[in-house]
């Protein structure tokens, strides 16, 4: 059983102290979510806060070291006495472009294959007259997959590859990973 070295508490700070934009502490908050539900979802409910704190700093160098991300991320997270295990994992979501960690882990290849999704999924329920992922389908969802222009800074490729990875087919991961914001969205009452 994977168990965290930190503390959620500690964490948060963690990620406070290297992102200060709302939209970057947002994204790390939504993954987190997912990753808790899909830990509960797919059998894995006893790692449920590893997984959950695995999302909440996947992205820790993003914002200050953009041109460095999955780099940086040993050397801060190290030095707040993360395991090696929860830096491998953080480090493997960037797999292929910023990382040469590959997801091996079923947690792994969750956290690669919706930290682009929740963007997506993100862009598409602002745009929803709910402003709500509650109402949103797999549908719907992949009308915005499909629109290269739509959210175009949300690889279509790393969501494809993610869902590969799992053995997942594409409209399995939207649905699982809509679920996933649904339950997060109602419990955190944002998105």
């Amino acid at each position: 059983m994977k168990k965290s070295q930190i503390t959620r508490e500690a964490a948060l700070a963690l990620l406070k102290k290297h992102n200060k934009e709302d939209f970057h502490i947002q994204h790390a908050l939504t993954v987190e979510g997912v990753m808790r539900y899909m830990a509960r979802e797919l059998g894995y409910g006893e790692e449920e806060e590893y997984w959950g704190l695995t999302g909440l700093l996947h992205d820790i160098d993003f914002e200050e070291y953009p041109e460095a991300h999955c780099q940086k991320a040993p050397e801060l997270l190290r030095a707040a006495g993360v395991g090696e295990d929860m830096i491998y994992a953080v480090c493997s979501h960037g797999y292929g472009i910023c990382s040469d960690s590959e997801p091996q882990h079923v947690m792994e290849k969750v956290l690669f294959a919706t930290d682009e999704l929740t963007g997506l999924i993100g862009a598409a329920a602002r745009m929803r007259p709910s402003r709500s992922v509650m109402d949103m389908e797999v549908a719907s969802l992949k009308k915005k997959f499909k629109d290269k222009k739509f959210a175009a800074g949300c690889s279509r490729d790393i969501i494809a590859q993610g869902a590969a990875m799992l053995g997942w087919e594409l409209d399995e991961l939207f649905l699982k990973t809509i679920l996933a914001m649904r339950d997060y969205e109602g419990k955190a009452g944002i998105l």
